[in-house]
């Protein structure tokens, strides 16, 4: 099993991961207003309150790496 360090990816994934979660308020609540700055900022720190600082995934979910 690799390991990943959740904060680092979901900082590396940023401007996705808040693309997801705009569609995904888009879809399940279209008709409420949302402060999509502060929806991502509380959604990042209920990653950080349900992982590990470091995460186990499985190594097919890991393609290279290291650190050059």
């Amino acid at each position: 099993m690799a390991e990943v360090k959740i904060d680092d990816v979901v900082y590396h994934l940023d401007s996705e991961f808040k693309k997801a979660l705009t569609d995904t308020m888009a879809r399940f609540a279209p008709g409420l207003r949302v402060d999509n700055a502060a929806a991502f900022k509380y959604f990042r720190q209920r990653v950080y309150d349900h992982c590990s600082v470091w995460e186990k995934v499985p190594d097919e979910c890991v393609r290279g790496g290291g650190r050059a």
